[in-house]
């Protein structure tokens, strides 16, 4: 993975984390960045199992729907074990 990789994912993660936040509730940078990178592990992991699939054709588009699913699936854990 080559710098521009990196930067493009910490980007969807602050993005999808700060979407999740709107729904779950919470603040903070550091937590929308956790949430958003954890939360594109769990997205596609949880959309593969289930065989989803969303149909947006633009894969930043759908790089961000599926962190903010993770991310809110993510939030959610950590609020019932908090």
């Amino acid at each position: 993975m080559d710098t521009r990789n990196v930067i493009i994912a910490v980007l969807i993660g602050l993005v999808a984390g700060w979407l999740a936040s709107f729904i779950v509730g919470g603040s903070g940078i550091l937590q929308y960045l956790i949430s958003g990178v954890l939360g594109s592990f769990v997205g596609s992991f949880v959309l593969n199992k289930f065989n989803v699939n969303l149909g947006i054709n633009n894969e930043v588009g759908r790089d961000v729907v599926t962190a903010t699913i993770g991310a809110i699936i993510v939030m959610v854990i950590a609020n019932i074990l908090v």
